[in-house]
């Protein structure tokens, strides 16, 4: 079932043309374009082995038929008419019987396709082996030329002509594969076939009704010679349609006239011939009553549907234009039906595991496109292509109207389709979807009336999602539905337009509110730095060290981003200060190296310490990016500067390639060993010495006069080659400073995600606010939920020093407060947040407001 993998006019060409290539394609493409659109593309053999569905091999089949038409018919009458070859039906024979040699030949090296897996087998052993087991023997006699035939057995010329008959089985081959063809007619194959077997019968009946005669002991007292004594000196042309003649009038059941059975073989005869003419009636009778009832019923049940639907239009006075689109709608519906291409029933009658693997198999690559499910798990992508509709919409149909309700969203397969907006009664057509495009996603997710008509332009294949399903599907996947909500946002602001804008601003207002049911964790709302949305999160519940694939936390993102009131809200619900990503940094790094000093204050502050983190790691980043500043900030917070990576670099070795003197004397200072040995068993001399460093050399050798406990006569290591020594070349690669951007944003060159965690999922949040209720939780749940947090700074001391408290009940507890904990004797409470307004109560500070307490003699 592709992605879809297929989406344009091209492709669908490419499929008629197929499909006239061989019947096999022509079942899957019809009228309309095959469930996925996928094309279907030449299957390249082996050497030397022809595909059945080739159209040059087709060529040779079809010429093949009209040669068994021949020997259809010139079988049973040389055997009931002539008792030796003559010219020119025999020279023809030979001829035709040369043909049919060829083909044995070329049948091996015609693949076939196995029936068991429906695919074209090309070995030429297998080919070679199914033919001589199956049909080589009959094909072999059948072309074995009369003449031969006769000198080595003893049998009549007729009689061994009557083995060519086998090949008659061709002509039902190629009946049974019209009938299969949409390119032919259905009803006048089937007239056609019933045709041919009637003549067939008759002229088969009329040879062996005369050959009785004519090997009759007494011609006088034949059906023939009771009427002609003499016939068998008439023509041959004469005799024989004579011997039609009677044959049609026995199986007509006219009855006879002067020609009727005489002796008993003829009468025994005529027995069993119209026994067979009693089945062969029924099946002609049966046959034609069945073709005209199934054609006629089904164009009636057509006719009064659309009748129904006219009359409704006109009943209830409906405009020109819907009367087009409901007509169209039944038209291509009818047309569905009639080919055969009841696509959602076939699907609706299947195991849901075999259903959700064709889904899988059509519409996966598709989906994998759509920039809405861009950096989704493979889980959710899976779940969410399972439960799509495939739908067919006529040209100039509405698929979605501007201001409806938002149940639905669509996804183009192919055709395209116009973006109509309505203004003051005219239509406007603002931008085309076309295949891979997503449409209806903004008022599905952002709960409001479709902002757009989408109106199709061509005939249309379409993937339908319900808004409920859709949520159900993402209150599983929680980590997955903060990613569509990101990639929602993001295309929004890329829009660049004034109506757009608007949405986007109303959707983040009420992501803030905690309004919108799609559901969205901490690393959504760190990365947007939206604290308030943030601390509702945290409220309901969600676990404030919630980790991504590659380890990084909200608190990594919150403190790389510099959100003050996002670490403290993160900080106060116990997020763990010290936590680690899967490259070694820590919250307290991330903040140092965007230089943020306050964040840096309140993570030390709540216990974090650069140790936690890779030390080694940073003090290299800190050297190849040559700031001397940071590598000071490692050392301040008790960071070992000297301690190397996992590779054996230092940022010794770092700063050596890098050229840096001062770095170089810094670390020396700190104590960096000069011969420790990164992986590739350099050590910082040896850098020194290749890279022509003379100052650093010269450091290098004042240390070790230093020390004298280390030989002074180490030697440096001569190198064999004359490889010059690139300093980020040899030693480790030059890191980057981590990204200012959300790790959890994944690219489309990145992997998806293979499973969610089970804290990211609906069950671990449940299962997170159940442990509170049981009075596991260390945060006292009834004040957290019910008490307004602000943060709280002295304009006299500091503002670096901030903190966050629970709002008191009181204006007067609240001065209390700014006193005890600023140290000062506070008389003023200002808002930060509103221009420095002074605020007498506590009614109208809001949750996460900043507070400014001033004693009477500060200046506002």
């Amino acid at each position: 079932m592709g992605s879809l993998r297929s989406r344009g006019r091209h492709e669908i060409d490419e499929i008629e043309q197929l499909s006239r290539e061989s019947s096999h394609f022509s079942l899957s493409t019809g009228i309309l374009p095959s469930l996925g659109a996928r094309s279907n593309r030449r299957i390249k053999l082996k050497r030397f082995v022809v595909s059945p569905y080739n159209h040059k091999y087709r060529i040779w089949e079809a010429f093949l038929v009209v040669l068994v038409v021949y020997t259809a018919w010139v079988s049973p009458f040389e055997f009931g008419f002539l008792r030796k070859p003559r010219p020119p039906l025999s020279i023809t024979d030979n001829i035709v019987n040369g043909f049919f040699a060829i083909d044995i030949i070329m049948t091996f090296f015609v693949g076939y396709l196995d029936k068991s897996t429906y695919l074209l087998v090309d070995d030429r052993k297998m080919i070679a082996f199914k033919y001589l087991r199956s049909w080589f023997v009959l094909d072999l006699i059948s072309t074995i030329p009369s003449e031969v035939a006769m000198k080595i057995s003893s049998q009549s010329y007729g009689l061994f002509n009557m083995l060519r008959l086998w090949r008659v089985r061709r002509v039902g081959a190629l009946f049974a594969r019209l009938e299969k063809d949409r390119n032919f007619n259905y009803f006048w194959v089937r007239c056609a076939k019933l045709v041919c077997v009637t003549i067939f019968a008759v002229h088969c009946a009329a040879c062996f009704y005369y050959l009785i005669a004519a090997r009759h002991h007494d011609p006088a007292k034949t059906w023939i010679g009771a009427s002609n004594a003499n016939f068998h000196d008439e023509s041959l042309w004469m005799r024989y349609v004579t011997s039609m003649y009677w044959s049609i009038t026995t199986l007509t059941t006219v009855g006879y006239g002067d020609l009727h059975p005489v002796n008993t073989k003829e009468m025994i005869f005529d027995i069993f011939y119209m026994l067979f003419n009693l089945g062969l009636t029924a099946y002609l009778i049966g046959n034609m009553t069945n073709l005209v009832v199934h054609g006629t019923s089904r164009t009636r049940n057509f006719r009064d549907t659309i009748q129904a639907a006219s009359n409704f239009a006109r009943r209830n006075h409906l405009p020109p234009r819907l009367q087009d689109q409901m007509l169209a709608h039944l038209c291509l519906k009818y047309r569905t039906d009639s080919e055969g291409l009841q696509q959602q029933e076939t699907l609706d009658a299947l195991p849901k595991a075999i259903r959700s693997s064709i889904s899988h198999f059509l519409f996966y690559s598709l989906m994998d496109k759509v920039y809405l499910f861009r950096g989704v798990s493979n889980d959710l992508l899976f779940q969410l292509v399972s439960e799509m509709k495939a739908e067919y919409f006529p040209p100039k149909e509405d698929v979605i109207l501007q201001n409806e309700a938002p149940t639905d969203f669509y996804i183009l397969v192919n055709g395209t389709a116009d973006l109509v907006v309505q203004d003051g009664g005219t239509e406007n057509a603002v931008k085309e979807v076309k295949a891979g495009d997503i449409i209806g996603e903004i008022g599905v997710l952002c709960y409001k009336p479709q902002l757009f008509t989408v109106r199709t332009k061509r005939l249309c294949q379409l993937l339908r999602m319900n808004r409920t399903t859709f949520l159900n599907i993402i209150q599983a996947n929680v980590g997955d539905g903060t990613i569509i909500m990101n990639n929602l946002l993001q295309h929004l602001k890329e829009m660049n337009d004034p109506v757009m804008a608007s949405v986007l601003l109303e959707t983040e207002n009420m992501l803030a509110k905690g309004k919108l049911d799609l559901p969205i964790n901490l690393f959504f709302a760190a990365m947007r730095e939206d604290d308030l949305l943030l601390h509702q999160l945290l409220k309901r519940g969600q676990d404030p060290n919630e980790s991504d694939n590659n380890g990084r936390t909200p608190l990594h993102i919150a403190a790389s981003k510099g959100s003050l009131n996002c670490v403290l809200h993160l900080l106060e619900y116990h997020a763990d200060p010290n936590c680690r990503d899967a490259e070694g940094n820590i919250p307290l790094w991330e903040a140092m190296v965007e230089g943020h000093e306050k964040i840096v204050k309140v993570l030390l502050e709540h216990g974090a310490t650069i140790e936690a983190g890779d030390v080694g790691h940073f003090a290299c980043t800190a050297a190849e990016q040559g700031n001397l500043k940071l590598l000071k900030e490692i050392v301040r917070h008790g960071g070992d500067v000297t301690r190397p990576r996992a590779t054996g670099t230092s940022a010794l070795h770092a700063a050596v390639c890098e050229g840096n003197i001062e770095m170089v004397k810094y670390l020396l200072e700190q104590g960096a060993d000069v011969n420790k040995q990164d992986m590739h068993n350099w050590t910082a001399k040896d850098l020194a010495d290749q890279q022509g460093h003379e100052e650093i050399k010269a450091l290098f050798r004042e240390k070790n006069n230093e020390r004298t406990h280390i030989e002074s006569s180490a030697s440096v290591p001569i190198l064999k080659t004359a490889r010059r020594f690139l300093g980020r070349g040899t030693s480790e690669p030059n890191i980057r400073p981590p990204s200012r951007e959300v790790s959890f944003r994944i690219t489309e060159t990145r992997p998806r995600r293979k499973t969610n965690n089970f804290d990211n999922s609906l069950f671990g949040i449940l299962a997170s606010q159940n442990v509170q209720k049981n009075g596991l939780a260390t945060v006292d749940e009834s004040r957290v939920v019910n008490q307004v947090r602000v943060t709280i700074s002295c304009k006299e001391k500091d503002e670096v020093a901030v903190k966050l408290v629970l709002l008191p009940g009181s204006f007067k507890e609240l001065l209390e407060l700014g006193s005890s904990k600023c140290g000062i004797v506070a008389a003023r409470v200002m808002s930060k947040d509103q221009n420095m307004a002074e605020i007498d109560d506590v009614d109208v500070i809001r949750d996460g407001d900043h507070l400014i307490f001033a004693t009477d003699s500060s200046q506002s």
